[in-house]
C-alpha cells in the first residue's frame, strides 16, 4: 500500500512482513531491497520517503537493510512489531544513535472508555453515566485493555485469544530467540504464575515444583518480563543493592493474562491489586512495595497505596490503615487505600474507588 502525505511530496509505502507470500524470502535480507526498489519503480516519489514495516522481525537480519539505506537523508523507517528483539541489546548496538524506541501499552479505562463511547469527561458525566461507567469497569477488569480481546463477542472466544497471544509470544518469540529445548515446561511455568500474580516470588519453591534450577527459572522471567507479559517488583530500600537484591513480588502485565492461568478464577481482589500495579508501571517505572513490621502494597515514590477490594469488615479497615499511618508516619509520604467502591462509615469516607483514581487527570497516563 502506498499513502502520500498532505502536501504530495513524499509517498509512504506500508508493508506487514507477517503477510504469507513472504515466507518464503524470511531468511533472505536481499528481498527487502528487491521490494524497495520496486516500490521506487512504480511509484518514482518525490521528497522524503516514510516507509513503514509492520512485524518487522519476521525478517531475518532486517536491520543490515534498515542500517544500508537510513544513510539516505531522504528515507525514514517506522518499525513495528510484538516480538523483544526490537528493544534488544544487539538491535541498540546496530542502530546506535539512529533509533527511538517507542512502547505502547494496552488500552488504559481511560482509552476504553473513549472507545466505547462513554462521557466521562467531568463529574456531572461520571454521576450520570455510572452505571455505564461500572458495567465497563468490570469488563475491563477481568479482560483487560487488548482490542482483539475485548471486541470478541463472547467469553470463551477472549478467553481462547488471550491463550494465543501467550502461546504466540512463548513458542514464536522466547522459544526460538533462546533457543530454549524444555518449551512446555516454560508454558507450564507461565500459567502458574499467572495464578500466583500479586504474590511473592520464590525461586526456589519454582525449581522445585518444575524440576529445573534456579538459574533457570530467573531466566524464564526475565524473558516473560522482556516480552511483557509480567512484571516484577523490588521491595523498596534506599539503597539501590538493598533493592536488586530483595524479594519480588509478580503482576502481569495485562489483566486479560490472569484469565490464562493454571486455575482461572474471578479472584477480584487479585484481578484489582494486579489492575494497580499495571497503572502504576505506566505512571512511573519506579514502583515497589514495602514490608517490615506492616506491608504496603505499592509506593510510586511520592504516594503509599494500599489495595483492598472492600473495606466492610472493621479488621480489613485497621489492617490497611494501621499499614499506612506506620510507613506514612516513617517516611513522611501520604496513602491513599484504593478500593472496588469507596467505603463510608459515620461522618468519614475510607477508600478511593479504583476506576475514580484511574481517571484522575492528575494522573495521567
Amino acid at each position: 500500500m502506498v499513502r502520500r502525505n498532505l502536501h504530495g511530496s513524499a509517498s509512504h509505502p506500508t508493508r506487514n512482513l507477517e503477510q504469507p507470500w513472504f515466507i518464503e524470502h524470511r531468511h533472505h535480507t536481499a528481498y527487502l531491497n528487491t521490494l524497495y526498489d520496486t516500490y521506487l519503480q512504480l511509484t518514482n516519489p518525490q521528497g522524503k520517503v516514510y516507509v513503514f514495516l509492520g512485524e518487522v522481525q519476521f525478517f531475518t537480519n532486517w536491520q543490515v537493510f534498515v542500517k544500508s539505506k537510513y544513510a539516505n537523508t531522504h528515507i525514514k523507517f517506522i518499525l513495528t512489531g510484538s516480538n523483544s528483539s526490537l528493544l534488544s541489546n544487539d538491535l541498540n548496538t546496530l542502530l546506535s544513535g539512529r533509533s527511538l524506541n517507542i512502547h505502547l501499552d494496552t488500552f488504559s479505562f481511560h482509552e476504553y472508555l473513549n472507545y466505547l463511547g462513554i462521557d466521562h469527561a467531568d463529574a456531572l458525566s461520571l454521576s450520570k453515566y455510572r452505571i455505564d461507567i461500572n458495567r465497563a469497569f468490570d469488563a475491563y477488569l477481568q479482560w483487560g485493555g487488548f482490542y482483539e480481546v475485548f471486541t470478541a463477542p463472547t467469553p470463551a472466544i477472549r478467553q481462547a485469544l488471550l491463550l494465543s497471544y501467550a502461546q504466540n509470544i512463548l513458542y514464536q518469540d522466547i522459544v526460538p530467540r533462546h533457543q530454549i529445548r524444555n518449551a512446555t515446561t516454560l508454558e507450564h511455568l507461565f500459567y502458574y504464575l499467572m495464578t500466583n500474580a500479586t504474590r511473592e516470588v520464590n525461586y526456589t519453591t519454582l525449581s522445585q515444583t518444575f524440576g529445573i534450577s534456579d538459574k533457570t527459572i530467573r531466566d524464564y522471567l526475565g524473558y516473560f518480563e522482556e516480552t511483557f507479559l509480567l512484571k516484577r517488583i523490588d521491595r523498596f530500600h534506599y539503597k539501590p543493592k538493598e533493592r536488586i537484591k530483595s524479594q519480588k513480588k509478580l503482576y502481569a502485565l495485562d489483566n486479560g493474562f490472569l484469565q490464562t492461568a493454571t486455575k482461572p478464577s474471578r479472584n477480584l481482589g487479585q484481578a484489582l491489586e494486579n489492575l494497580v500495579c499495571i497503572t502504576l508501571n505506566q505512571r512511573t517505572r519506579h514502583v515497589s512495595y514495602l514490608r517490615d513490621t506492616y506491608e504496603v502494597d505499592f509506593f510510586d515514590g511520592e504516594t503509599l497505596y494500599q489495595v483492598c477490594y472492600t473495606l466492610e469488615e472493621d479488621k480489613t479497615r485497621q489492617r490497611e490503615t494501621r499499614a499506612l499511618e506506620h510507613f506514612g508516619a516513617q517516611m513522611q509520604k501520604p496513602g491513599v487505600i484504593l478500593t472496588s467502591e469507596a467505603w463510608i462509615g459515620g461522618e468519614n469516607t475510607i477508600g478511593t474507588p479504583v476506576k475514580t483514581w484511574l481517571l484522575q487527570e492528575n494522573h495521567p497516563l
